[in-house]
């Protein structure tokens, strides 16, 4: 998603402190109780098959496990006795982070978070964020399987960086933003043509209101934070039209447990345009991105802080078996636009 700027506004943003923030290169607040950036990305499927092949296809994604999932998980999204739920969980080539664990409900109606949904449109988690060697490839084969997208690729420049950018639309609104960066070449952690998920967006009514909430409440580090768009027109990838994109301006902000270039997450507020709220429908067992889940040292002294800075707690557990993780306690967290994340600690590691 193009939630960056162009390069010739970074000097700008940054010398008015609106854009990189300080912190980055300090510890943040969640990184003293141990909270790590994100293993997994829970996403509700209808089947699996759809969801997976793009991953499996052109990423050469691996599936890691798959099984039933323990009863003790389904109490704690507090869904009925009659619903029962299987899971898959697939990791990119050389990675056991930022995987995504699908999850197949039955028992109970179903709907999409966020049906019919517009960028614009606020509630439910709107992407995974991923990188790639070949956008274009990647788009070509998304559409010859069914997959969609917000827009063709788009190209900027960022920085010193030269990006590629699409956001591929699959099943039920889950969307896959895709990020390639021409130049300089990204390093940081094996790419392919799907890498490991390392950020996740989130549509906001307000900005301030949802950065606020990650920075003070979970005490997660600004990366950027940004309201501004350059004066000429551009192209969207989020079905913005070209003329007016220089008005309706795309106000971001990135936010992380420990700097770095994985765990992230991501709010933005699309100024100009009001849509529909889809926060009542982020809730299990319903269609789509659910959570992205944060291990976290010492859970029991993080959810004194989340409890002291008011932040919601709708679901909490302990000693849930998690497949492939391990026995773990959780709690989520819901955000101001009705968004999960999900924190855990294992107390017994998988064998």
């Amino acid at each position: 998603m193009r939630s960056i700027l162009p390069g010739w506004t970074r000097p700008l943003l940054a010398a008015a402190g609106l854009f990189f923030s300080a912190q980055a290169a300090a510890g943040t607040p969640a990184e003293e109780f141990g909270v790590a950036p994100w293993t997994e990305a829970v996403v509700s499927v209808a089947e699996f098959e759809p969801a997976t092949r793009l991953f499996r296809e052109a990423g050469g994604w691996r599936l890691t496990l798959s099984g039933d999932i323990a009863r003790r998980e389904l109490d704690y999204w507090k869904l009925p006795a009659a619903v029962s739920a299987r899971f898959e969980r697939w990791c990119a080539p050389l990675a056991e982070t930022g995987c995504i664990r699908f999850v197949r409900f039955a028992g109970l109606a179903q709907e999409p978070i966020r049906p019919g949904a517009r960028a614009w449109d606020t509630g439910g988690i709107y992407s995974v964020m991923v990188r790639s060697d070949d956008v274009e490839a990647l788009y070509r084969h998304a559409l010859s399987i069914g997959w969609w997208a917000e827009s063709p690729p788009i190209s900027f420049r960022f920085g010193q960086s030269d990006l590629k950018n699409v956001v591929l639309q699959g099943p039920h609104g889950i969307n896959l933003a895709v990020y390639e960066r021409v130049s300089p070449a990204f390093a940081t952690f094996p790419v392919g043509r799907i890498s490991q998920g390392f950020n996740s967006m989130r549509m906001v009514k307000s900005r301030p209101a949802a950065r606020d909430f990650y920075r003070d409440a979970l005490g997660f580090g600004v990366l950027f934070d940004s309201d501004r768009e350059p004066p000429e027109p551009a192209f969207s990838n989020f079905g913005i039209p070209y003329n007016l994109t220089p008005q309706i301006a795309r106000a971001a902000a990135a936010l992380y447990p420990v700097a770095g270039e994985t765990g992230r997450v991501e709010v933005m507020q699309i100024q100009g345009f009001t849509g529909r709220d889809h926060s009542a429908k982020a809730v299990p067992p319903n269609l789509g991105v659910l959570s992205v889940r944060y291990p976290v040292r010492d859970l029991a002294a993080y959810r004194s802080r989340l409890l002291a800075k008011n932040a919601p707690i709708p679901y909490e557990t302990d000693r849930v078996p998690v497949a492939g993780i391990g026995t773990v306690d959780l709690v989520a967290v819901r955000d101001p636009d009705g968004n999960l994340t999900e924190f855990y600690s294992v107390q017994d590691r998988a064998q």
